[in-house]
């Protein structure tokens, strides 16, 4: 009897914390640690194929430019300036690939569609970029939350105090949105997030300061309905307002190098996108 029990005793306490560890560990996780586990996905890999190649050529005085940040690192950015002083800002972030050209053009043509704003992409990589999917897979996989928020909190110092920051991203970007509408504080004005991972933390969301446009393909098994309508109870549970606009599409069908694009949904989407920025940035 004395050796079942100190059996018991010595057993029961390690198999305890067998069983209660990984739970601990998932429910620390980061939004951002969440999504970078795809990045060893080999189907999440497989469908996302090599974007076309495309060259961008800038007709609205895009340049590139280089932010100061806290830790000492400066940080890259695509940053297109609006023609009358204005603290209206957009933020845009880069699909899993990097800050490549296409990502500047998405930033020209929210520059040049919604007017009097500024418009900053901003490189969240730090100089690297990919063009086949196992280096996109390898820099998200290395890319941290830490630095990342550094990056846009360079930004911010940037835009100003004064700034209204509307943030919008697709795919890695759309949860970079997310989180640097979290940064943003009380300057954060609008949030939209293009498949991408949301905060499912209800004390950050309870911190948010802004609305939120999540832009939904129903066929997308990354960013999934399970995982789509708990985003929406968490927000109703936090008390902001949520607008899920879905599609009977798949992931990455906003993205004009992409071969899932769907020229009539990607209008759509843009069109509704372009409507919640103007009616948040005044």
């Amino acid at each position: 009897m004395k050796r079942i029990t100190l059996f018991l005793l010595l057993v029961l306490p390690a198999w305890s914390f067998a069983q209660t560890k990984p739970t601990e560990t998932i429910c620390h996780t980061s939004a951002t640690e969440k999504f970078a586990v795809l990045a060893s996905n080999k189907k999440f890999n497989r469908d996302h194929p090599s974007p076309l190649p495309y060259v961008h050529e800038t007709q609205a005085g895009g340049k590139m430019i280089k932010l100061k940040c806290a830790d000492g690192v400066e940080a890259n950015a695509y940053y297109i300036e609006a023609k009358v002083k204005s603290n209206n800002w957009i933020f845009v972030f880069q699909e899993w690939w990097g800050l490549n050209d296409h990502i500047k053009r998405e930033a020209e043509n929210l520059y040049n569609d919604l007017g009097n704003v500024n418009v900053i992409a901003l490189d969240m990589y730090d100089g690297k970029l990919a063009t086949d999917p196992q280096s996109a897979g390898k820099f998200m996989g290395e890319f941290k939350q830490e630095r990342g928020t550094e990056i846009v909190k360079g930004a911010i110092a940037f835009a100003g105090p004064d700034a209204k920051i509307g943030t919008i991203g697709w795919c890695f970007g759309g949860g970079q949105s997310m989180q640097a509408a979290l940064t943003a504080g009380t300057q954060a004005a609008a949030c939209i997030i293009y498949y991408g991972q949301p905060e499912d933390k209800l004390d950050r969301l309870k911190t948010l300061n802004c609305d939120v446009l999540d832009i939904w393909p129903t066929q997308d098994k990354w960013i999934n309905k399970d995982m789509t309508e708990k985003f929406q109870k968490n927000m109703a549970e936090a008390g902001k307002k949520l607008t899920v606009k879905s599609y009977d599409a798949d992931h990455a069908f906003a993205n004009p190098s992409n071969p899932k694009y769907n020229k009539e949904f990607g209008a759509d989407a843009y069109k509704h996108s372009l409507e919640f920025f103007r009616a948040r940035l005044k």
